[in-house]
């Protein structure tokens, strides 16, 4: 058998298979129960000095 072909037939169903399962995987990780509070940190980073803008190097003792 050429190994051209060996790969082919490998990349056709078990890394498939692997690559799929790894795409479940990273979805399920990204929606499990527990990532709620560190998504929603994470999200109003652009709000946190929304009363007064942010010190400058220039304005910090």
């Amino acid at each position: 058998m050429e190994l051209y072909t060996l790969l082919r037939e490998f990349a056709d169903s078990w890394m498939l298979l692997f690559l799929f399962t790894v795409f479940v995987g990273i979805i399920v990780w990204a929606f499990r129960p527990g990532s709620t509070k560190a998504y929603e940190d994470t999200a109003n980073i652009p709000f946190r000095h929304a009363d007064k803008p942010a010190a400058t190097k220039e304005a910090r003792p």
